[in-house]
């Protein structure tokens, strides 16, 4: 990010008037309280079990289950091996559909194989009498190709609102134009039957592309949710500005690298063409430059806050803030910006309708899980 860049987003925190969650006179400006509730080692994900205890996977490679006051937590055994550099390591977690009966836990990695690093889509059956483990565990899906270097995995997971069918996101890895590559399931956001195959029905696979893409031309996805109408809404990093919430539509091509509204890092002028009216690519509903480094996305339906339900959440790695997105149907639109003074990996809705974070862990933050509810 450029010099001019960090000063605008710096003045968009102070125009903010929030300070980090705790400093002296400054959070009563935030509409929530803070509760504190426990600390992690570089945390990426969290999901909620049925029962209010909670998965949190460690970058290191770590899958705890803690708590729901978030006082104790044990280590799950069973997970395999991930190559934990830069953007790798341990990364979502999110229980199957169908959990109380089936205890089924989905999870992503990074990992070396043939041709450098992927991610790796997996499975197992979480079973507690005698420590917490998972069994029966299996590789569903595996990025193709791997790559060279340690960036944009992305590796999101979504189940469809029926359970039927997993959506899940592969990053370009850095290396833009496999985001346009029909044969390379990067860039891409795929739909797969619950065994990892390609679903059937995907829209592309008539006109020769990796069967299991759902969308293409996309950077790095970090975030994946469905409203409550069923319609799914991503949101990914974009270079130098030009962070995006889209909406997903089968088969559309959201044009990375070939237009972006922001611009490739270092370049002196804008040398990505902006999105534009009858470009032939499908525009992000909201974007942003300066950036906010997105990370985590969450459609919340509570009823703590029910002025803000149906509204999209997103974690601020570089901004350290919460953002709050308006969704009106399919349109959407910038909503609120919170400084919490410390990245923001990923937001959750806990089973009470309270708004979760989980702090990314770098950049003087501990790796903290907050809660978040109404003031008075």
């Amino acid at each position: 990010m450029t010099l001019q860049h960090r000063l605008k987003m710096f003045g968009i925190l102070l125009l903010g008037g929030c300070a980090a969650p705790g400093s002296a006179g400054a959070e009563p400006a935030l509409p929530f309280k803070t509760e504190i509730i426990a600390d992690f080692d570089a945390p990426w994900a969290m999901a909620f079990l049925p029962d209010g205890r909670m998965l949190v996977t460690e970058k290191r490679g770590q899958l705890l289950l803690v708590a729901a006051d978030g006082k104790a937590r044990q280590v799950v055994s069973g997970t395999l091996p991930v190559d934990f550099a830069g953007q790798g390591g341990l990364m979502d977690v999110v229980p199957a559909p169908g959990f109380a009966i089936n205890h089924l836990v989905y999870f992503s990695f990074s990992e070396r194989g043939p041709g450098g690093k992927g991610v790796v889509l997996a499975r197992g059956r979480l079973v507690e009498s005698g420590g917490a483990r998972l069994e029966a565990v299996e590789v569903l899906h595996r990025a193709t190709p791997y790559l060279p270097g340690n960036g944009h995995y992305s590796g999101r997971i979504a189940f469809s609102p029926d359970g039927q069918y997993l959506f899940y996101a592969n990053g370009e890895r850095q290396k833009f134009t496999p985001a346009q590559d029909p044969k390379m399931s990067l860039g891409k956001v795929l739909r797969l039957t619950l065994e990892g195959k390609a679903a059937p029905g995907n829209p592309l696979a008539a006109k020769g592309f990796d069967p299991a893409i759902w969308s293409y031309g996309h950077r790095n996805i970090l975030g994946l949710a469905f409203d409550a109408q069923g319609r799914l809404w991503e949101q990914e990093m974009g270079p130098e500005g030009g962070d995006e919430v889209n909406l997903i539509a089968p088969g559309k091509n959201y044009g990375w690298p070939r237009v972006s509204n922001g611009r490739n890092y270092g370049a002196a002028t804008d040398d990505i063409p902006d999105h534009a009216a009858g470009d032939g690519y499908e525009p992000p509903k909201v974007s942003w430059n300066p950036v906010i480094s997105p990370g985590g996305l969450m459609i919340y339906s509570g009823k703590l806050f029910p002025k803000w339900r149906g509204d999209a959440f997103i974690g601020g790695l570089s901004s350290q803030a919460l953002i709050r997105v308006d969704l009106n149907g399919a349109a959407a639109a910038k909503g609120d910006q919170w400084a919490m003074g410390a990245r923001i990996r990923d937001v959750e809705e806990g089973p009470d309708g309270a708004i979760w974070v989980l702090e990314d862990g770098g950049g003087g933050s501990q790796g903290r899980l907050l809660k978040l509810t109404p003031r008075g």
